[in-house]
């Protein structure tokens, strides 16, 4: 069993920044991809940017250089650095980690509550 737990969420004026971190319960070290969704009310929750080992971090066009993805295998944990903020990244965002190579299977934190004001 895989725990994941986000921190790092807030209230932000736009143009400001924040740092999501997601503790996992186990090491990270073996696992293949980790990633970074957000669920704004009244939507899906949607891909927000994902890191796998041995490969170039993948973002979505939103967030394309303004957010940055990263994992610490030593802390096991993951990061998303959150730049020049706009008020429709406002979302409660989830970390996910898919585990095992031949048939990976999810697991999702609790999420986090992150709000940009105008």
């Amino acid at each position: 069993q895989v725990q994941l737990v986000e921190s790092g969420g807030g209230l932000v004026q736009a143009g400001g920044s924040l740092r999501l971190s997601c503790a996992a319960s186990v090491s990270i070290s073996v696992i293949y991809t980790m990633g970074w969704y957000r669920q704004a009310p009244g939507k899906p929750r949607e891909l927000v940017a994902t890191i796998t080992l041995g490969i170039s971090p993948n973002y979505a066009d939103s967030v394309k250089g303004r957010f940055t993805i990263s994992r610490d295998n030593a802390k096991n944990t993951m990061y998303l650095q959150m730049n020049s903020l706009k008020p429709e990244d406002t979302a409660v965002y989830y970390c996910n980690a898919a585990v095992g190579l031949t048939s990976p299977r999810d697991y999702w934190g609790q999420g986090t509550q992150v709000t940009v004001s105008s």
